[in-house]
């Protein structure tokens, strides 16, 4: 398989209202994940950081331009890969110890990261087999209700355990934005790792159909809008209900 050089290996889009989405083209669409930049007055925030085989502060500019908080929607490897390129870093309680003390199991890179999830492999000495995410403590620990604040702009951490404990959410009440990480987005979910939960994902899904969100930016996939969010959830209870 060809190899990519590191200065193509990601895709900035700015998405309007200070949000930029970060991606990684050559990872194939269901592994690969959104990497969202959000710029704030006071701080920005960046909302996971990829895979990490490929430098984020080297290879784009904005993330290094000013003060910024890296918050991990939760610790699986395509999110927490680039964490350690930060200062401040921020998790949820419940993940904590994995972000800081990560291995190819707890972050689910046993059994996924093969060469096949590519379309074109990054740049050497990446390895498929010797892939790790490094250690990144946290220097922020999170729980619900808690607040991150750009100076402009206060995101609401919404605990949404069942994908994995420490999930979270991030909701912009004076925009209806919503950055609801893995626990939902357009398309399919996955449900069944190794320390997802089936009653906690039910209860995170219908506390999260109470938000009046109008766009929502997934952990994969693309974003959609309020319409769309709420006909996603709806449909997802409704076939639990029905399978109880």
């Amino acid at each position: 398989m060809e190899r990519v050089a590191a200065d193509k290996w990601y895709a900035v889009g700015h998405i309007g209202d200070g949000i930029t989405a970060i991606t990684e083209p050559f990872i194939q669409e269901f592994y690969r994940c959104n990497i969202w930049h959000v710029r704030g007055r006071d701080r920005d925030m960046l909302v996971d950081s990829g895979m990490g085989v490929v430098s984020l502060r080297e290879w784009v500019p904005l993330v290094s331009e000013r003060d910024l908080i890296a918050v991990a929607s939760h610790t699986h490897f395509d999110h927490i890969g680039c964490h350690h390129e930060f200062e401040c870093r921020a998790v949820h309680a419940a993940e904590a110890d994995l972000l800081a003390n990560p291995t190819r199991k707890n972050t689910l890179a046993d059994p996924y990261v093969v060469d096949e999830i590519f379309d074109a492999l990054p740049p050497e000495p990446y390895c498929s087999k010797c892939y790790a995410v490094k250690k990144a403590t946290a220097t922020r620990i999170l729980d619900d209700g808690d607040i991150i604040d750009l100076g402009d702009r206060i995101f609401e951490v919404v605990h949404t355990p069942g994908h994995s404990p420490g999930g979270i959410a991030l909701w912009e009440a004076k925009t209806a934005t919503l950055f609801s990480g893995d626990i939902l987005y357009d398309g399919p979910l996955i449900e069944d790792t190794y320390h997802s939960n089936a009653a906690d994902y039910f209860a995170s899904m219908e506390r999260l159909l109470r938000l009046p969100a109008r766009i929502v930016h997934g952990g994969h996939f693309p974003s959609f809008s309020g319409e769309r969010y709420r006909q996603v959830i709806s449909d997802w209870l409704d076939n639990k209900q029905k399978s109880m």
